[in-house]
């Protein structure tokens, strides 16, 4: 193993949180999260010839998992609505007045964040939670740098407005 395939594995397992991060907020489902990133991986690794090792990996990576996302979501249209029941079991929560009104606001903000359209909802996670910038955001997601911007702008204050914020 030559060097370069050393850098370049280092730094696809550097951004493997991240890359399950963004999984796991668009399928809403550790299971099939975890499914992603092990196809964004494999992708990943079978075209490591085409990566710019000058780049940064993480919109590459995250184009390939967006990408794989799509292609499975093609591939199960015809299947009915699955159920995480690992979820279900971290639905109950500690006892407590702080950590019950926590886990209203972020079910809040999960409700509200699935009723934005999926653009809108891309954007604001790879550009808010993902830390990426609207070029990179541009390139994940193969649209202009002004389409991203007014996504991100109306996510926002959708997202502002179904949580009652100003």
């Amino acid at each position: 193993m030559s060097r370069s395939d050393c850098m370049f594995e280092d730094r696809l397992i550097a951004v493997l949180p991240n890359l399950f991060r963004f999984a796991f907020s668009l399928c809403r489902a550790r299971d099939v999260a975890e499914d992603l990133v092990q196809i964004t991986v494999m992708r990943a690794l079978e075209s490591q010839g085409s990566f710019d090792p000058e780049t940064r990996i993480e919109p590459w990576s995250f184009r390939i998992l967006r990408n794989a996302w799509i292609d499975m979501t093609r591939r199960n249209a015809t299947r009915g609505p699955e159920t995480d029941i690992d979820a279900a079991a971290e639905a109950v929560g500690e006892d407590g007045r702080r950590v019950t009104e926590a886990r209203l606001m972020v079910d809040a903000t999960e409700q509200a964040l699935d009723m934005l359209p999926a653009s809108q909802r891309e954007v604001l996670i790879l550009v808010c939670y993902e830390q990426m910038s609207y070029a990179e955001t541009s390139e994940i997601l193969g649209v202009q740098l002004g389409t991203v911007m007014s996504r991100l702008s109306r996510a926002r204050i959708a997202l502002a407005d179904a949580l009652g914020l100003e």
